[in-house]
């Protein structure tokens, strides 16, 4: 049983890391878009212009980024959820043979 609990565990520490990513990488991403606004006015030119074209195209590759780390959240929460059900139901499941033992045994023994 301890290593279904393991399992669980590791999952729920995976879900946590990648939404710790997520919140880091929306930081940095803020960071970024406020030296962009201090720089604007002040890094002009074709220089300040490719610049701006860097800092659009490593924005659209966050969207990409925090697109994918919010998929595996979602499937590790889902597997999560799975997990979780397929314990109850194993749960149930000998609680069910137990009772059907107990009764058996008792009807033995009368």
């Amino acid at each position: 049983m301890s290593g279904v609990q393991s399992e669980a565990g590791a999952t729920q520490n995976g879900i946590r890391a990648l939404k710790q990513a997520f919140t880091g990488i929306l930081n940095s991403r803020q960071d970024v878009q406020n030296t962009r606004t201090d720089l604007s006015s002040t890094y002009a030119g074709s220089d300040g212009g490719k610049y701006g074209e860097l800092l659009d195209k490593w924005d659209d590759q966050v969207d990409i980024i925090l697109t994918n780390l919010q998929s595996m959240v979602d499937e590790l929460t889902e597997t999560a959820k799975q997990h979780q059900f397929a314990q109850d139901t194993a749960g149930q499941d000998i609680n069910t043979a137990y009772s059907q033992a107990d009764a058996v045994f008792d009807a033995l023994s009368a």
